[in-house]
């Protein structure tokens, strides 16, 4: 499997020098494996947040009809 070469940069505090080290192929790989993690995360993240949102607006439109809410909702209410 041919891969990309990346890089890291490294800086020395004591010296100031800064030097590109490229990844061995296992840094390669774990640095894509933690981005699958991370992008996944993110999306979980983002699913709740548009979740909460959706129960947010339900609730608020049953307040304005009279209607009455689910505890679920009225639980994104009371803060």
């Amino acid at each position: 499997m041919a891969t990309e070469k990346k890089y890291n940069l490294i800086h020395d505090c004591a010296t100031g020098e800064e030097s590109l080290v490229e990844y061995t192929p296992e840094e390669y790989e774990q640095s894509a494996a933690q981005a699958a993690i991370f992008a996944e995360q993110l999306a979980a993240e983002e699913a709740a947040a548009e979740a909460l949102a959706a129960l947010k607006a339900s609730a608020r439109a049953k307040l304005v009809a009279g209607e009455p809410l689910t505890e679920e909702e009225a639980a994104t209410l009371v803060v």
